[in-house]
């Protein structure tokens, strides 16, 4: 197979535009994800379903191809085009969405969305690699930050879209709409997107010769050797647990606690999520850029620092028997919880050589991703089901706040790997 004539980014407008498009296609990466949280109450209504039935559809159905494509779509996108990679995995994740609105039953949404997790395994890492790629080191945690947006925003619209369409119509036709909109996009972004050079800002001797096609075990043999790594990867893990888990179930739990109706709960988390996610991500990617320049144990010592103070923060939101405190309450800890991702990213993109980044950041995601969705929502689910013979329908406030102590472990993982990324780091 050969590679597709690459183009040089030669300008900031360029450079812009293609940020703006890779923003917009994580954005609906983050919608077709989330859109599950809002509709959880009307499809377990529909379909008779409990929390752990419902935490597998959001988490394993997704994560179990999502995770397992990921790496092999990755190596792939090492050898050929990413542009046409994210293209096609766009368009098939945005079918199965719109395909989830056609379930008659459970199963038949458990498998509609592993095929929204079939395509979104090659959404993410071809794009960690086209960033490196369009922008200098020097830019790039701010760079990233700023594609990775898309999940607040994405998690946002997700809701709120779902949560009005679902309840002026029904949560098929929620599941629909998204869909088609996806499937829009896709030649829009093959049309305006190029493949740039590989390793453009990479520093080189003159005369040093082009990088070679990237083998597959080499790539893999190269990152997992690092210490850095496996910390980078379990610790995310770990903030992926409450993450991802809070994000499916603060909507259920507004409606449980708070006798939310639906909208009322979309508009609510869609506000927080929108408001404290952007903070966040931007915070961590600017201090990123700023203190890891110094000093890249700082790439991982900002996200330990967040995840130490999301977690009390957390539990007094998810404590308050008031609305309008807990929404200031959920802000803070929805930005600090985010903050990994601008620095993290980055420092993940310097653990291998250019032409292999691809593969490198499919290896954190595999890991973060697999333990993050694919337990996440199930295990604060199955803890809700338990908790309902003692709380009732206050269980879920009680799972996800057991859910805080993953952000601690992953801040201790973290200052261990403060330790070590110097030693690790690839220019």
């Amino acid at each position: 197979m050969t590679t597709e004539q690459t183009t040089a980014p030669s300008a900031d407008k360029s450079r812009i535009l293609v940020l703006a498009l890779l923003f917009v296609v994580y954005t609906f990466n983050f919608i077709d994800r989330q859109i599950i949280g809002i509709l959880a109450v009307p499809i377990q209504e529909e379909l008779g379903v409990n929390d752990a039935q419902m935490g597998l559809l959001g988490g394993l159905a997704f994560a179990l191809f999502y995770t397992g494509l990921g790496i092999p779509i990755a190596y792939l996108a090492d050898r050929w085009s990413r542009t046409w990679i994210m293209t096609i995995s766009l368009t098939l994740w945005s079918a199965f969405t719109a395909l989830s609105g056609f379930a008659m039953n459970y199963t038949q949404l458990f498998l509609a969305r592993m095929g929204v997790g079939v395509g979104e395994a090659g959404g993410v890492a071809p794009a960690y690699s086209l960033i490196s790629d369009y922008f200098p080191p020097k830019e790039r945690a701010r760079a990233l930050a700023v594609y990775s947006f898309g999940i607040p925003i994405g998690s946002a619209a997700g809701i709120a879209l779902g949560g009005v369409v679902a309840s002026l119509v029904d949560w098929r036709v929620a599941f629909i709409v998204v869909g088609l909109a996806g499937v829009v996009i896709a030649p829009i972004f093959r049309m305006f997107v190029k493949e740039p050079e590989r390793g453009r800002y990479d520093v080189k001797a003159a005369d040093a010769p082009a990088a070679p096609k990237a083998k597959f075990f080499d790539a893999i043999g190269i990152v997992t050797r690092k210490p850095s790594f496996w910390l980078l990867s379990f610790g995310a893990s770990c903030s992926s647990i409450m993450g991802y888990g809070s994000f499916f179930w603060i909507p259920s739990f507004l409606r449980r606690s708070y006798d939310f109706d639906l909208q009322q709960a979309a508009f609510f988390y869609s506000a927080i999520l929108l408001i404290g996610g952007v903070i966040g991500v931007w915070l961590g990617g600017m201090l990123g850029d700023k203190l890891g320049a110094k000093n890249r144990g700082m790439f991982a010592l900002v996200p330990a620092g967040a995840w130490i103070l999301a977690a009390p923060c957390y539990a007094l939101g998810l404590l308050s028997n008031s609305p309008t405190l807990a929404f200031f309450l959920f802000l803070a800890p929805t930005a600090l919880g985010l903050v990994w991702l601008g620095p993290v990213i980055a420092a993940v993109q310097h653990l291998a050589p250019s032409h292999m980044r691809t593969t490198a950041s499919a290896s954190f995601l595999f890991i973060n991703n697999l333990i993050g969705i694919g337990l996440g929502t199930y295990l604060l689910g199955l803890l809700s089901d338990a908790l309902t013979a003692q709380f009732g329908e206050e269980s879920l406030r009680y799972s996800i706040l057991a859910g805080t102590g993953f952000y601690v472990i992953a801040a201790i993982l973290y200052v261990i790997a403060s330790r070590t990324l110097k030693r690790d780091w690839v220019d």
